[in-house]
Order: C-alpha cells, then structure tokens, then sequence
C-alpha cells in the first residue's frame, strides 16, 4: 500500500490533540496506518519500523510536525489534508456557565482552603509557576520536567524555609491525605507512610501493599533528581522527617534508585536517629542496617512485604522464596530460535526494578548476554538505538525520546503496540514482558487496547510455527477506575500470563530464557 507524508515545518500541538487527530484518522476509511506525530528521531524510527517513512521526512527536525498514512485509496493527498482538518479542529472541554479560573492566583481566589498546587505546565513557565504557590504559602507537586537543576534547588530550599513541601519536578505521583495526584491509586487509608523518588515505585509498593490489606497514611514524591548530590535529598528529607512526626505513620517506606553515597548517608542518619521502623529499598543499592528497625529491601516488591510484616507484626509469606509453577510447561513451548527476552515498559522504575533482577540472573551465570536498555543501570549497557532491539532488551516508553509530543504510555498505548508488533514479528524473541499501570490518570481500559494486539501477535506467531509468550503484571487496585480483576480476566483471556508483581513477572521472564536451571 502506498505511503505519504506531510511535513508541517515549525507546527506543534500538545499530545491530546496528536493522540486525537491520529486515532480519528486511522478510523477513516481506505486507511490502514496512521500516525501524528513530531519529528524526533525516536519518532522518525518508529516511523520507519512501522513503514510509514519516507524519505524526505529524515530531514525532518524534532520542531516539525509529520502526519503519516498508509492506505489503498488513491486519494492519500485528501487524506492527509482530513488528518490536518482533525489537527486544527478547535474544541473546548469548557461549559456554559462553568469558571475555569485562568492563573494559579484567580484559582486561589475561588478556593482560598486549597493548600496544594499541581502544576503541569511547559518546563520553561514551570519554575516560575512553582515560585508563585510556593509563595503563596502552598505545597506543589510539580509534575512538569525540563526544570534546571538550578531552579529544584532554589525551590527545595525555600519550600524547606517555609515548612512546605516540593515534591518535583518530574514528580508524578503523590497520594496526600487520601487524594491522588498525578499517576495514583485508589488506597485506603492505613498506618504505613511512603516517600519515594519514583513515581510507578509509589504506586507499586502502595498497590502491593494494598494486596496485603495494608492502606497508608501518605505517598510523597520527592522527584527522580532528588537524591542527587547537588540536591541533597532535601524532600526525602523533609517527607521522611513529616512521617516520622506523624502518630498516624506507624512504618516508613522509602523508595529511590540508589542515590549519591552523601545523600543515602543523611537519609539513612536521619532513619536510625528514629525509633520508627523503616524500610528503606534502593532498588539495587546496597546497604547494611545498623539497626533492627531499618530493614533494607532489594525490589518494590520486598519493600512492599516487609512493610506490610511489620505492620502485621508478623513474618508473611516471601513472595520470592518458591519458583512459578508454570516455568518448566512455558518454557517447553518455545522453539530453538526463540532465546531473548523483550521488557516494553510504561513504568520507568519497573523497567529499573526488572532489570535489578535481569542483572542478579546474569551475575548467577543464568542470564546471557547482559540486558540492554534506553535507561540502563550502567551507561555501558546503553542500547545503541532505542527504536531497534538487539538481544536482551528493557525499554521505558515513558523516557523523554519517546515523550516529546506524545502523551505519556500509561495514557497512549499507540507506541507500545506498534513496538510491540516490531518485537512480536522478530523470530528471536521468545518472552515480551510489559506492565500495566491502572489508577487515576492512566488510560481507562488498557486491557482493551493491548489484549486485542497480544492476540494478533500471538496468531501471527502460530502461524509461523512458534509461541509468543507474553508476561506482564498489573499495578492497582481494584477499586481503581479501571477495576483490577476486569483488567486482569481481560488479559489473561488474551493469552497473557499474570503475575502478580512486576518482580514477579521479571523473574519468569529470565527464567524462561535462562542458560540454566538452578
């Protein structure tokens, strides 16, 4: 079918609009292919990989706007001005009557009880925006990126001054005093209290927490650059110090990637000097407590059982301590060809957890060659090209490569699928493991939109004489919006095999393509 392209030179659009215009264009008739995208190079590869590139939008830039079709029409120059009429179609969510206050002042004005700002706007205004609630006496959770480390620093201090809290920027996720913000979960209330550096780290030791039948009392966000050097760990700081001070906050859970060896010393000083018990997970950063009531967790997972034993006051189950059941039966399913393993993940800190545990496998002699990543543990495990798996392979989605212009993965499921697909149809690949994050803010039905394509894939693959096998976890609740039992039936009716952790789900997937058997 043949393939044309529209460059719009200099044009942007948020990614609602993007998302919207694409998904009615797919839906005309004659189509078979569309997308609407800007013209990075992580979107131009895509492209590429999808066959909707040509090759005059190489010379594309990431400022310029490229809309994409494929089809059997004979008409693609009207398509592709249909899909620049959907773009420029002006439509409001406002109603008659409703006041939709303008600026963070007029908002303030109309609800002068508001302590919180969230604040989601373009990273050049965004520092500016978080000066003016700060200085207005709120707490922010600043979920925009592209904040120079200059002005967090600037505004961490004076949030510090003012006995406020500064959860951000790149702060996605925070639950305070039972409201979600950002990316959250529907959680009851309960008596352990989360400060975390990862958003999908929050929400996947609250969510597992949930499983145990343990609520919390208040998921903080600190921001992924928090624990570093330059910033010091002020709103680790200031959140642990919050919960340690609150009766209601019986045991803490603090959740970062490993941070700068002079923050994880203040932090952990400022844990032991508390005789409140803590669980402290760096996600593969290692530490040896010097106190009973600290307990040090590997994965979100662990972090998650140790809270909620301590809480019980009882030693439950080790979720890690028995093999699948389903190894050995799975891994018969798959032909000699089929030796990697391909994590697509919405959920940067899942991605991070997964390959935590990809490596342990590997330093075990079980898990060859090392895992590659577009957001990798170690610089020298950086994959050459983000668009292309080669491999082993763990990919966030939700990096900056594949955001500029998109809406984030756990709203738009459209790239995944399509890397999906591109990893599906590779004869290598035995094992795709995904995560599935459910919650407020994320995509209503994601169930609906991946089960469909694992089950195309999978037939595609029978076809050809070999097994997809595709392992993935849901993060949430069932009182999430999406409803976790519907999600999971949903996947599991299209083949997907469940676990019940993001851990979880790392360790079958290496243990379906391990060199050995322990």
């Amino acid at each position: 079918m043949p393939v044309k392209n529209l460059i719009k030179a200099g044009e942007y659009h948020d990614s609602v609009s993007l998302m919207l215009a694409a998904q009615e264009v797919a839906r005309l008739p004659g189509v078979e292919d569309a997308a609407i995208v800007m013209a990075t190079e992580a979107n131009k590869g895509i492209l590429k990989e999808a066959g909707l590139l040509m090759p005059q939008t190489l010379n594309a830039t990431a400022n310029d706007l490229v809309i994409a079709i494929r089809t059997a029409q004979d008409n693609p120059d009207e398509l592709l001005a249909q899909a620049d009429k959907f773009l420029h179609r002006k439509e409001t969510a406002e109603k008659a009557g409703d006041f939709r206050p303008r600026t963070l002042h007029s908002a303030l004005r109309s609800n002068p009880a508001a302590n919180v700002a969230v604040i989601s706007v373009s990273g050049r205004y965004a520092a500016q925006e978080a000066w003016n609630a700060l200085k207005s006496g709120l707490h922010v959770l600043l979920f925009s990126d592209n904040v120079s480390l200059e002005d967090e620093i600037a505004l961490k201090r004076f949030a510090n001054q003012q006995g406020l809290l500064m959860m951000g920027p790149g702060a996605g996720t925070a639950i305070i005093n039972g409201v979600a913000l950002g990316f959250a979960n529907q959680l009851a209330a309960g008596p352990a209290g989360i400060v975390s550096a990862a958003g999908t780290g929050l929400q996947e030791v609250s969510t597992q927490l949930a499983r145990y039948g343990v609520g919390i009392t208040q998921g903080i966000g600190t921001g992924g650059r928090d624990l570093k050097e330059d910033v010091g760990g002020m709103m680790m700081l200031a959140g642990l110090g919050a919960l340690q001070a609150d009766p209601a906050t019986r045991v803490i859970v603090l959740v970062s990637k490993p941070p700068a060896p002079s923050v994880m010393h203040s932090v952990l000083e400022q844990v032991y000097a508390h005789p409140k018990p803590a669980v402290v997970c760096l996600l593969g950063g290692e530490f040896i407590s010097q106190s009973a009531n600290v307990l040090p967790a590997h994965t979100l997972e662990e972090a998650a059982w140790l809270a909620a034993s301590l809480v019980k006051g009882e030693k439950l189950a080790d979720p890690a301590a028995q093999p699948d059941p389903r190894i050995a039966a799975l891994r018969q399913r798959l032909k000699p060809p089929q030796r990697y393993l391909r994590g697509l993940f919405s959920g940067g800190t899942l991605c991070y957890e997964a390959q935590v545990i990809w490596e342990d496998f590997r330093q075990r002699g079980r898990l060859t060659p090392a895992v590659f990543s577009n957001a990798p543990l170690h610089q020298q495990r950086q994959m050459s090209d983000s668009t292309l798996s080669q491999g082993h392979c763990a990919v966030d989605l939700g990096e900056e490569e594949f955001t500029v212009g998109r809406l984030h993965p756990m709203i738009d499921n459209s790239l995944r699928i399509r890397r999906f697909l591109q990893e599906s149809r590779d004869p290598e690949t035995a094992v795709i493991m995904l995560d599935v994050v459910l919650g407020f803010g994320a995509h209503p039905d994601p169930a609906a939109e991946l089960g469909p394509v694992v089950l195309r894939a999978r037939a595609q693959a029978a076809e050809e004489g070999r097994e997809l096998l595709v392992v993935a976890s849901i993060t949430g609740t069932e009182q999430d919006p999406q409803g976790l039992s519907r999600q999971a039936q949903a996947l599991e009716g299209a083949g997907v095999i469940l676990c019940a952790s993001n851990a979880a789900a790392a360790r079958l997937a290496a243990e379906l393509v391990s060199d050995e058997h322990e």
